[in-house]
């Protein structure tokens, strides 16, 4: 699944070509919603966590969430697109430009004016750990409460994933934040003090903003940690990488035994 600093990239890349330009043409065949229509401009490209939005001027936003599947890319118009064709899921045409969604399994319009009720389909998320926000302190505060909230024998990991309490954190950033704070990723949050988990949102928020820009993903110097890297030395001790399946979802986790050991 694409982690939140994977959609700001794309929003980066899509909003200088699409903003402000008159929709030419748009598809969608598994669209759920009404359409945007040709002639209306496209008011705003936005990255909300893990959703890409883009708001049309005639009252629709068009919400796309790629999961562990979909993809933004853009195109010169004429230019041969880099997927076939059946995977495509959205079409935005605008003078010069081509910008399709591929494989994203959720494509869905809302009415703007609904933009932070129940019917906003991003309305329950946390703050959004990618964008610089003006007082962070207060952010980070925000995230800590709602980590309070959770089942206290929730694992750490597993709460940095909820996208209610903060969005923008998927599995690369949950074992290279863990890594970087040496917190046992398993531990239930009751093990974990509020100064850590502190530290934890800073940490989060700090990686993924450092990674909006080009280039390969990097949390430290040699690129990531933890994440892939089972069997490899730990960059910080030496230790082999460990990595396990548990939860839920099933998701993979990597962590240092050592710098991490259990809480």
């Amino acid at each position: 699944m694409p982690e939140g600093d994977t959609i700001h990239r794309a929003v980066a890349k899509l909003r200088p070509a699409l903003a402000g330009s008159r929709l030419v043409r748009f598809e969608a065949p598994r669209l759920v919603g009404p359409r945007p229509r040709p002639g209306e401009t496209i008011d705003a490209v936005e990255a909300v966590g893990k959703h890409l939005l883009i708001r049309f001027s005639g009252g629709l936003t068009l919400e796309t969430h790629m999961r562990m599947t979909g993809s933004w890319h853009l195109y010169r118009a004429g230019e041969r697109w880099r997927k076939p064709v059946h995977l495509l899921r959205c079409l935005v045409e605008v003078e010069g430009w081509q910008a399709a969604c591929f494989a994203a399994p959720v494509v869905r319009t809302f009415p703007t004016a609904a933009t932070g009720t129940v019917d906003d389909p991003t309305a329950h998320l946390g703050p959004d750990l990618c964008i610089e926000h003006p007082d962070p302190d207060e952010v980070v505060a925000t995230v800590v409460g709602r980590l309070a909230a959770l089942d206290a024998s929730t694992p750490v990991g597993e709460a940095l994933l909820d996208q209610r309490v903060a969005s923008g954190v998927g599995n690369v950033y949950k074992s290279e934040v863990c890594w970087h704070e040496r917190v046992d990723p398993f531990a239930p949050l009751a093990r974990v003090d509020e100064a850590t988990r502190a530290r934890l949102v800073r940490t989060a928020a700090r990686l993924l903003r450092a990674n909006l820009g080009p280039g390969r993903r990097r949390t430290v110097a040699e690129g990531l940690a933890v994440y892939g890297r089972r069997g490899s030395p730990c960059r910080r001790c030496g230790s082999a990488i460990r990595s396990d399946v548990r939860g839920e979802l099933a998701r993979v986790t990597y962590w240092c035994p050592t710098c991490q050991p259990p809480a």
